[in-house]
């Protein structure tokens, strides 16, 4: 994975590029990025990247001597995926840019932008989906138990949240493997959202949808321990409603999440795990203990079924696994 300072090395490179694109390209960018942002209302990793893709592509274009919206063309945005492939990009990272082009194209033509909708035929390759990461059940729990052995591969916390830190990385990882949220949905978590008497969570996903999410007893335990004798002692005035806090109180960063799951990970000897491996675990062990594909759907909260249905392929990989390993005539 790259880290945080090629990403920005990879922002700084976007913005130069962007300053030198004509004005009325430059416009276009920032028009269209405001209308994925407030219109639209994806999120802030999805206007990077596809702002990113669209100043790729009006770059290519300039280069080919266009300097407004209304000149690009169907075979321009073709030269454009082409080059990409040529200079190796991934089936997956050419399927997003040809998705972004056919965004912005569709967009620019009911803007006036562009005469015709140009990519509104552009093909885009089928990415090739890996199957997850998946623990076992056994190992899941052992992950989520790590905190309370103290076993964690981390930078120790301040004094004073000696005691206050295993709580919430026990909530952490209870709430990651017991509801199968996204680590940006459980770092975004409020107090409030919160209902114990259900023992549900409402969580905040993808383009603002809400939804409702049960977790179990293991979560409700560390999340009564957290808030009685954790949450607490981080606490500070800019702590506000968030549920889980960093140790100097401010609300926990996704980033910092990932670090806390690979840390209790390495430190229980586990496969490289990340938050959306056990995002994957969950989903999996609910199919496999007759969990309904839709009901899966609903609490992972995809938007399509297709993103939910790699989790039955999970499944049938582990029972050839597990066949090839025990039968005698595998």
């Amino acid at each position: 994975m790259r880290g945080t300072d090629a990403k920005g090395r990879d922002a700084r490179g976007t913005q130069a590029v962007h300053a030198a694109l004509p004005e009325p390209l430059r416009d276009a960018v920032d028009e269209f990025a405001r209308h994925l942002a407030s219109v639209r209302n994806r999120s802030a990793h999805t206007v990077r990247a596809y702002v990113a893709d669209l100043v790729s592509l009006l770059d290519h274009a300039h280069r080919m001597g266009c300097t407004e919206v209304a000149e690009l063309s169907l075979d321009t945005v073709r030269s454009w995926l082409a080059k990409q492939r040529t200079m190796g990009a991934a089936r997956a990272s050419l399927a997003r840019r040809a998705a972004a082009a056919r965004t912005f194209s569709a967009w620019a033509h009911r803007g006036g932008l562009l005469p015709t909708d140009v990519a509104a035929t552009l093909a885009s390759p089928r990415p090739q989906r890996s199957l997850p990461t998946v623990l076992r059940a056994d190992q899941a729990a052992a992950l989520v138990e790590a905190p309370t052995r103290g076993t964690a591969n981390l930078p120790g916390p301040p004094d004073h949240a000696a005691e206050a830190v295993p709580l919430r990385d026990r909530v952490l990882l209870e709430l990651l493997y017991g509801t199968g949220v996204r680590v940006s949905e459980a770092c975004g978590l409020d107090v409030a959202d919160v209902d114990h008497g259900r023992r549900v969570v409402r969580v905040r996903g993808k383009g603002g949808r809400e939804r409702t999410v049960p977790y179990g007893l293991p979560a409700q335990r560390a999340l009564d321990d957290w808030l009685r004798r954790g949450r607490p002692v981080l606490a500070v005035p800019d702590s506000r409603d968030a549920l889980l806090l960093g140790a100097r109180g401010g609300r926990l960063h996704p980033t910092t999440a990932r670090r806390i799951v690979a840390g209790y990970a390495d430190a229980a000897g586990l496969p490289r795990t990340s938050p959306h491996a056990l995002r994957h675990s969950a989903a999996t062990h609910l199919l496999e203990g007759g969990a309904d594909l839709r009901a899966v759907q609903e609490l992972l909260g995809h938007s399509s079924l297709a993103s939910t249905q790699v989790y039955t392929h999970v499944s049938v990989e582990r029972l050839r696994a597990a066949y090839r390993q025990a039968h005698p005539r595998a």
